[in-house]
C-alpha cells in the first residue's frame, strides 16, 4: 500500500510539471507571448496529474480480450471519456465554487457550459491515445528505476 501512494503521488508531480511545460507552450505558440498557466503559485497544474494518474490506471487495466487492437479501443473509448469528465468537473468547480473561469471554450462548436467541447475532447483522447502507445512503457520504467529508493524522489518533491 506505501508503494503505492508513492507511486501515484510520483505519477501526479510528474503529470502536474508536464501539463504545466505543455500549457505554457501551448499557451506561447497560441497567444503569441508567455503566460504562466494555472491560478498557483509554482510549475504545476493539478488537473494533468489527475489525468496522468488516469491514463496510468486506465493502461494497468487488463480486459483479458485476446484482440490487442479490441482492448486498445475499449482503453482509448475509456481513456477520450475519462479526460473530458476530469476538463468538465474541474471546470464546473472553479466556476461554482471559486469563481473563475480557467479556459473557455464558449466559442468553440458544441461546447457544454464552455467547459468542455468536442475540439478539445478529441485532442485528449489523442494525447491519451499517444500516452497508451509510447508513454505508459517509460513511465512503468521511470517507475521501475526510482522503486529501489522510492523515498528519495518523494522526499525531493515535496
Amino acid at each position: 500500500m506505501d508503494e503505492t501512494f508513492f507511486y501515484l503521488t510520483f505519477i501526479f508531480i510528474l503529470g502536474s510539471v508536464g501539463g504545466w511545460i505543455l500549457e505554457l507552450f501551448f499557451r506561447k505558440i497560441v497567444h503569441k507571448k508567455w503566460i504562466n498557466p494555472g491560478f498557483l503559485s509554482g510549475p504545476y497544474l493539478p488537473i494533468y496529474g489527475l489525468g496522468l494518474i488516469t491514463l496510468y490506471l486506465v493502461a494497468i487495466i487488463d480486459f483479458n480480450i485476446e484482440t490487442y487492437l479490441f482492448e486498445l479501443s475499449i482503453k482509448i473509448i475509456l481513456v477520450g471519456s475519462l479526460m473530458t469528465l476530469i476538463e468538465y468537473i474541474a471546470g464546473k468547480v472553479f466556476i461554482k465554487f471559486m469563481g473563475i473561469k480557467l479556459w473557455d471554450y464558449s466559442k468553440n462548436y458544441g461546447n457544454i457550459d464552455g467547459v468542455i467541447c468536442p475540439l478539445f475532447s478529441f485532442l485528449w483522447t489523442m494525447v491519451g491515445i499517444i500516452y497508451l502507445i509510447f508513454f505508459h512503457s517509460l513511465l512503468i520504467s521511470a517507475i521501475s528505476l526510482i522503486s529501489t529508493n522510492i523515498y528519495y524522489p518523494f522526499v525531493v518533491g515535496i
